[in-house]
């Protein structure tokens, strides 16, 4: 387990479909949003560093899964809880709460890689592959 770090979103009403209830994918964007802050409150560097001193480009996702338990709308503050629940030797799995004060409002799990361009690593073929988690990056985030 990792640390439990928790990033603050302010749902405007911009967020929200014609029910006034926020759109779904806009929680994908804050989820992606806090777990660039989870790296960043931990004090990883911004990923343009680690690409120019290990390689590391980002993390994509290459696999969610979330569940919807309450709705929200514009006014609510939430509180996204990140945590990375597993490390793996290229990849590692963050679990996000979204709650509004006491109320779980959405769960998700996520898996992302660690990853480099093909070429930083010696392969002759075009994109990104994953790599092995930078024991400086771990460590930061235990």
């Amino acid at each position: 387990m990792s640390k439990t770090i928790v990033y603050k979103q302010k749902v405007e009403f911009g967020d929200c479909d014609p029910a006034r209830i926020v759109w779904f994918p806009n929680y994908f964007r804050w989820i992606d949003a806090a777990s660039r802050n989870f790296f960043v409150q931990c004090g990883v560097p911004p990923w343009h560093e680690t690409e120019k001193t290990l390689g590391v480009l980002g993390t994509p996702i290459v696999d969610t899964h979330a569940r919807f338990i309450n709705t929200a709308s514009y006014g609510d503050v939430l509180d996204i809880h990140v945590t990375i629940t597993e490390w793996r030797t290229k990849s590692f799995v963050t679990q996000y709460q979204i709650r509004r004060g006491g109320d779980l409002i959405m769960e998700c799990d996520e898996v992302r890689i660690f990853a480099a361009h093909r070429a930083a690593v010696g392969d002759p073929q075009p994109g990104i592959r994953a790599v092995p988690i930078p024991p400086s990056i771990r460590s930061l985030c235990e």
